[in-house]
């Protein structure tokens, strides 16, 4: 039993974080690893999921062949330059690897390259532990629900003559997650898409479903060119978010500049849906909305009627093909953040749900070049009149 307590060997932390990534749970890794569970979810979480990245020597530095020739010339009885002129080193090179690691007893080369594998682990600080302002920064767009790439992509184009004030997003997720670091405070964990305290293996785990047949269905295929390409405005996607009970919300997305609205919704009876539709694109201004593509739920069962009440033709996703609504997909995950799936989502108002679209359409995203939902659609709407 001392053994499964006992630590990891570099080769058993390589398999751990290897079996981790792949999406193993702490009793498989355990049991492959003959360790306890408790001993595999303590070493995951002391690094808040976050692989450590593996060590290596840098080139500059003495090889452990060059500690083994210095080894053997120190008892031959060299000098220090015939020793540096053998391995084409500097003299000042090889004085100070006998004075750190030989001293006053014999030069042993196996104990001298652990002693300096030993002393160059040591944890250098981050730039966000570095500078005080730049870590003001990320704090403060974490609090306002940015994701660590938005943050990391809005700071390279605030700033971008000021390199100091650039950080990846990586580092401020490890920041995040690795609480030993003593950066940026856990609490803003709370503040992430997943609120998770550390990193979780990305695993393909969704599963197909079944969904009915719609009548009169227009496919996806039919759609103008001008609705697939992004280029042009007033193209949407939609679908409904489900909450607790079975309570839902229909969820519009623009495919050019992926501008979110929320409407409520009292129930998913199809008659419902489509009132509430209607009434929503009513209210967008001018022309804003030309297609919208649905996937094959009931909900949308009246499509020719509210085809016919806006003007707005309705094109259907091929059964269980959801990314070909790839940004309503990505933008209900988004969501997830202030309305999760255990929610009740009828306690919520239209005023509130109307909060949450100017949140997301309000910070930047990545595949915008980080520029905000609202800052495109008004850019393209501009041109277009």
């Amino acid at each position: 039993m001392a053994r499964r307590w006992s630590r990891f060997t570099p080769a058993q932390r390589a398999r751990l974080w290897a079996r981790f990534r792949a999406g193993d749970t702490m009793e498989e890794i355990a049991a492959v690893l003959g360790r306890h569970p408790g001993m595999v979810q303590k070493t995951v979480e002391a690094e808040g999921g976050c692989a450590p990245r593996p060590r290596h020597r840098a080139p500059a530095t003495l090889a452990t062949s060059e500690r083994e020739t210095i080894g053997r010339l120190l008892a031959q009885d060299a000098g220090v330059r015939t020793i540096a002129r053998a391995l084409g080193r500097a003299p000042s090179t090889v004085s100070r690897e006998v004075r750190r690691n030989g001293g006053g007893t014999p030069y042993n080369a196996a104990l001298a390259d652990l002693r300096a594998w030993r002393r160059a682990r040591r944890p250098k600080p981050s730039r966000l532990a570095q500078c005080a302002r730049l870590r003001r920064l990320v704090a403060a767009k974490l609090a306002q629900d940015w994701s660590p790439a938005q943050i990391a992509g809005w700071l390279r184009r605030t700033y971008p003559a000021a390199p100091e004030l650039h950080v990846s997003a990586e580092t401020i997720y490890r920041s995040l997650f690795v609480q030993a670091r003593g950066v940026l405070k856990q609490e803003l964990t709370a503040h992430l898409r997943s609120h998770r305290g550390r990193r979780r293996a990305k695993l393909a785990t969704a599963r197909p479903s079944r969904r009915g047949q719609i009548v009169g269905a227009v496919s996806i295929a039919e759609r103008p060119p001008e609705a697939s390409d992004r280029a042009l405005p007033g193209h949407w996607e939609g679908d409904l978010l489900m909450g607790a009970g079975q309570t839902v919300i229909a969820t519009l997305v623009e495919r050019h500049s992926r501008y979110v609205h929320l409407v409520r919704v009292p129930s998913k009876e199809t008659q419902v849906v489509v009132d509430a539709l209607i009434r929503a694109v009513r209210r967008l201004p001018g022309q804003l909305m030309a297609t919208l593509t649905w996937d094959r739920g009931h909900e949308l069962q009246q499509h020719q009627r509210f085809a016919v009440a806006t003007d707005v033709q309705v094109y259907f996703c091929d059964p269980r093909s959801p990314w070909q609504r790839g940004s309503n997909e990505n933008t209900n995950g988004l969501l997830r953040q202030y309305l999760p799936k255990n929610a009740n989502l009828r306690a919520y108002t239209q005023r509130q749900l109307d909060a949450v679209a100017r949140r997301l359409n309000t910070r930047p995203r990545q595949t915008l070049d980080f520029r905000t939902p609202a800052e495109v659609l008004h850019h393209a709407v501009a041109l277009t009149t």
